[in-house]
């Protein structure tokens, strides 16, 4: 099929990356359609490990081209130095990257605001990663935000920027006691980065669609997860923009209609960064072992990983509301050595049960998960290539969740390498047919 969508099913860091590394084998496109540089990608190549944060997954294979599409909130000079340091390991970033000019941008005072906030709030804090990337939203919905194009256009900038300092270095300096932005600096240091990148500046929108109706393969680049994602997610703790296969549209400029294929990542156990609900965590031992055997350290932040069993209300109400037509599972290698294994099938709360994701989860921690326990596994799994391979406990405990989530576990994962992924028992071969 010409397009397919690449999601996050948990709270980020489900190992989309290697995902998306190896679907753009095939692919002519990859493009990134939400977030920013709080996100990260982690792709190995040759025993050679890549951090990705605001440069789709595309970028490692020489013949797929990459947008950042403009629902996107890009940091100009995190972008540089990703460039560079992908040109410095030899990847020729700047022949397979294109920027949308419509691209929301953050500044120096974005990161400074977002930082501020959170320390004023205290326990109330929402737990980001103060990368400016919420401050940044708030402004493009808003009406004051910058985009890319508003940059390159120097009259148009200068405006645009005086006005945005105006209310930015009143908010820092009057509520926050803090030294106001330069607008020279701004002005000079923004303008020569954007200068350095206008070759690659395109009508991402009108770009997407012409490939998409010549038969290119087009591969949309989820970030985060879907629980984080600002409406379905488990707000107030949640990310500032839309991270389902329902932001592609908004973030791309491509129709819906032409959206052929959605996939699903999901981690075999849970992991989350930062505040929030999240009813399978363990604060014992079994959750440490989990954080260290999993390595849960975060690809962005470096912030420990909460870690917990699986959480099949969560993971099923993120299928539905993606409408996914598969399910790629990864780190099951971590699971090895358990005694026993747990999914939560159902919430309960006093003398209500659910098999729905209820919204008062995401303000009211009073819920608890219903579990079932499955006999784990004592075998080394890292060199299995089929699903044959697996030890029956293990093939067990993937029909459950198939079956439970109501679809197909496409690509089975267990281990970071490219080769260590192979066809789920239901799956099929080719995920572009």
């Amino acid at each position: 099929m010409p397009s397919t969508a690449i999601i996050g099913l948990q709270w980020g860091d489900e190992g989309k990356g290697k995902v998306i590394d190896c679907l753009a084998a095939e692919a002519d496109l990859v493009v990134r359609y939400a977030g920013g540089n709080n996100a990260g990608h982690t792709v190995v190549v040759d025993g050679e490990k890549y951090v990705l944060h605001l440069i789709p997954g595309g970028i490692l294979h020489d013949h797929a081209l990459n947008l950042i599409g403009r629902g996107v909130v890009v940091n100009l000079e995190h972008l540089a130095q990703e460039v560079d340091g992908l040109l410095s390991r030899g990847v020729p970033v700047l022949d397979r990257l294109r920027l949308d000019s419509r691209c929301h941008l953050i500044f120096p005072f974005h990161l400074h605001l977002d930082r501020l906030a959170e320390t004023w709030k205290g326990e109330g804090r929402i737990g980001t990663t103060g990368r400016g990337i919420g401050p940044a939203y708030a402004d493009r919905v808003a009406r004051t935000g910058i985009r890319l194009g508003d940059v390159l256009n120097e009259k148009h900038f200068e405006t645009r920027l005086q006005a945005a300092l105006a209310e930015k270095n009143a908010m820092i300096s009057k509520v926050y006691g803090q030294e106001p932005e330069s607008h020279d600096r701004l002005f000079e240091e923004s303008r020569a980065l954007a200068r350095r990148f206008q070759p690659l500046v395109v009508d991402g929108g009108e770009w997407v669609r012409e490939q998409y109706g010549q038969g290119k393969k087009v591969l949309f680049e989820g970030a985060q997860g879907s629980m984080l994602d600002l409406d379905a997610g488990t707000y107030p703790f949640v990310t500032s923009s839309w991270t389902g296969t329902w932001g592609i549209a908004g973030g791309t400029g491509m129709p819906p209609k032409h959206l052929d294929r959605a996939l699903g990542v999901a981690k075999a156990y849970c992991t989350r960064v930062g505040e929030g609900p999240m009813l399978t965590e363990l604060l014992d031992a079994t959750g440490e072992r989990l954080r260290k055997q999993g390595n849960e350290y975060g690809a962005t932040t470096g912030r420990p990983r909460r870690c917990g069993w699986f959480d099949a209300v969560a993971a099923r109400y993120a299928v539905e509301l993606n409408g996914l037509d598969g399910l790629v599972l990864s780190n099951l290698d971590v699971l090895s050595g358990f005694e026993e294994i747990r999914v939560a099938v159902a919430y309960r709360w006093e003398d209500r049960e659910t098999r729905s994701f209820p919204v008062e989860v995401g303000s009211d921690p009073a819920w608890e998960p219903v579990w079932k326990t499955f006999p784990g596994w004592q075998e080394d799994i890292t060199g299995a290539r089929s699903f044959s391979e697996l030890p029956s406990t293990t093939q067990d405990y993937l029909r459950f969740l198939e079956a439970e989530l109501h679809v197909p576990i496409q690509r089975v994962s267990v281990g970071p390498s490219r080769d260590q992924m192979f066809v789920g028992e239901n799956g099929q071969q080719d995920l572009w047919a």
